[in-house]
């Protein structure tokens, strides 16, 4: 069956602005709960470390969950649950319960991130229509590097991590009410399909989103400490990258649907590559900043590239479980990738780590080549989808 782009309307934008508040939630409280955990429950560094790192555990297991959900329930379904966990969150942050409230409310965090991203993603290609996917998730990308990058403004500005818990649950008490006004067209199949969806059919486009984003937590733990022993500008290097991933997702979001998204995906990889081996070298400030703003541009598309691909191969029931599972390997590859990346640190430098996420690269080019080849004759590639001229963004 043909699909055609919906276009992106007044629902369509009230996701988005939705998907913007309970990520901006999110990325207020956290840069605020490594000191709370320390000084105001007197929580030692492993206890931050672990209070800090069971999200991404909760996250990837939540992904299997949040899938079938969103498939079986609804999209609209997923992405509240994912906002009424968020909101439950900063409401337990606020409770007196020492470290048994971080506890639960990163885990309250994990399962609601998950539930929201899958719902927001699912959705937005349901809204916008298959033919305009990549642009549809380049925005929902824009929602959330906006939220995240937004929050911690918003949580200095609090002025305390109570404060910055409030704020979370307003946000998401907000975002709840925006997603009521949306009106959902999916309508979940009741019956079982006919073929379900093989988890080995996302083992390769995993794998090239997953070594992908092994790069992230290596510029999240160790950029700003590798620049200030070559001349400082870590944290400028770091808002450029967050920006120009932010910019770029939200104005050349639509280059995967308009040309083959190969050609994206590899371009991304070259300028990521490049990008990292320039911060390896840690040049002038000036060049390390435009190293990170390279590698923010040519991150911005890999993961549309992959996905828009894979969902465009897919019957729209299953779009929220192939979301997920996509999102699990960044889960995976993330978590793995950060011991891993801290290990080389401490045996190699700050150098030998982004070398590590360069090298990585090889990985997601290999694996790519099998994502973006034609279906073999024995599984046929489902029909064209017709697209309408994508609107002008200005």
């Amino acid at each position: 069956m043909t699909t055609r782009a919906s276009g992106f309307d007044a629902r369509f934008w009230l996701l988005i602005s939705a998907t913007f508040l309970g990520f901006l939630g999110i990325g207020t409280v956290l840069p605020a709960l490594g000191p709370h955990i320390k000084h105001d429950l007197r929580g030692s560094d492993q206890v931050v470390g672990s209070v800090i790192g069971i999200f991404s555990f909760i996250a990837l297991g939540s992904r299997f969950f949040s899938g079938p959900l969103a498939d079986r329930r609804g999209r609209k379904v997923t992405f509240l649950a994912g906002l009424a966990s968020c909101a439950l969150a900063g409401a337990i942050y606020v409770l007196p319960i020492g470290l048994t409230g971080a506890y639960t409310a990163r885990i309250l965090q994990g399962f609601g991130e998950a539930c929201l991203y899958t719902g927001a993603a699912a959705w937005a290609v349901e809204l916008g229509g298959v033919a305009r996917s990549s642009q549809a998730l380049g925005y929902v990308s824009s929602g959330i590097w906006g939220g995240i990058s937004a929050g911690p403004v918003i949580g200095a500005l609090a002025g305390s991590f109570a404060h910055a818990a409030w704020v979370q649950l307003l946000a998401a008490s907000a975002a709840f009410g925006l997603a009521l006004l949306v009106r959902e067209d999916f309508h979940p199949h009741a019956h079982k399909e006919r073929r379900a969806l093989k988890f080995s059919s996302l083992l390769v486009p995993g794998l090239a989103i997953g070594f992908v984003n092994v790069q992230y937590p290596v510029i999240a733990g160790f950029l700003i400490l590798h620049l200030a022993q070559h001349g400082g500008a870590g944290r400028a290097a770091f808002s450029t990258y967050a920006l120009v991933i932010l910019l770029s997702r939200f104005f050349l979001g639509s280059l995967p649907d308009r040309i083959h998204a190969a050609i994206t995906f590899y371009c991304g990889i070259l300028a990521m590559a490049v990008g990292l081996l320039v911060i390896a070298a840690a040049p002038s400030p000036a060049l390390s900043i435009a190293g990170t703003g390279l590698l923010g541009l040519g991150f911005s598309f890999p993961w549309s590239s992959v996905a828009s691909t894979v969902l465009r191969r897919t019957p729209p029931e299953r779009h929220g479980s192939v979301v997920s599972i996509l999102s699990a390997f960044y889960d995976l590859f993330v978590g793995v990738s950060s011991f891993v990346a801290g290990r080389v640190a401490d045996r190699h430098g700050y150098r030998a780590a982004f070398l590590m996420a360069a090298f990585a690269l090889i990985g997601a080019a290999i694996a790519a080549r099998f994502v973006f080849q034609k279906p073999s004759s024995g599984q046929p590639e489902d029909e064209p989808v017709t697209a309408e001229p994508a609107p002008e963004l200005a």
